[in-house]
Order: C-alpha cells, then structure tokens, then sequence
C-alpha cells in the first residue's frame, strides 16, 4: 500500500479576501471550493489559521493523499478560481512530507542487507 504524503502550504490572505464579508467568504468555500474536494476524494485537506501567530503566512492548509497527481488537480482546479486566480490567497511556501520516511528507509536497508 502506498503511503501518504503531507503537503503543508503556506497561505497569506489578500485584501481581495478580506474585504468580503463572513458569510459571503463562507458561500465561496461552499460554493466553488468544495465541489473541488469533493471531486478528488483521495486527497484530504485540514485547514488552520496562522495570523494570530505568525508574520509570514496567514494560513496553513495541510492536504494529505497517496495520490499526487489527484493533489496537482486540486491546485490546478483552485488557480483556475479566485481562490488562487483572483487571488484571494497567495502561496508564501510548500513543504511536501512522507511521515516516518526514514523508518522506510531503515527497512529497505535491512531488506538489502
């Protein structure tokens, strides 16, 4: 089986974000990214704010899938929208994890003895 990889993106918002109001920010999500997701299942996505405690990014949006090319698609999918296309984020960084990796490594080294 596969293992997963964790894509931490780093996401600052913009003033196009900001100078629209909760709900109208909530409808968006619902509207126009969600059908994303919902499309490619095999990548799950948790979202947190960062503002409060950190200068850089605002954001941090933390996607996991076993899938990479489906992850691509999402990103793809998001820049042809305002979320990235207006923007209403701006990507700051990408750090992209396999978690343990280097207990997988340890064992192949094992196996090749």
């Amino acid at each position: 089986m596969p293992h997963p990889h964790t894509i931490f993106m780093l996401l600052r918002t913009t003033p196009a974000w900001l100078g629209l109001s909760r709900p109208e920010r909530r409808s968006f999500m619902d509207r126009v990214v969600r059908p994303i997701l919902e499309k490619f299942p095999d990548v799950k996505t948790r979202y947190f704010d960062a503002e409060s405690f950190h200068a850089r990014c605002t954001d941090l949006a933390m996607w996991e899938t076993t899938n990479l090319q489906h992850y691509t698609f999402v990103v793809d999918a998001l820049r042809d929208t305002p979320f990235f296309g207006l923007p209403y984020f701006e990507i700051v960084d990408i750090i992209t994890t396999q978690e343990e990796g280097y207990l997988r490594y340890d064992q192949h080294l094992a196996i090749q003895g």
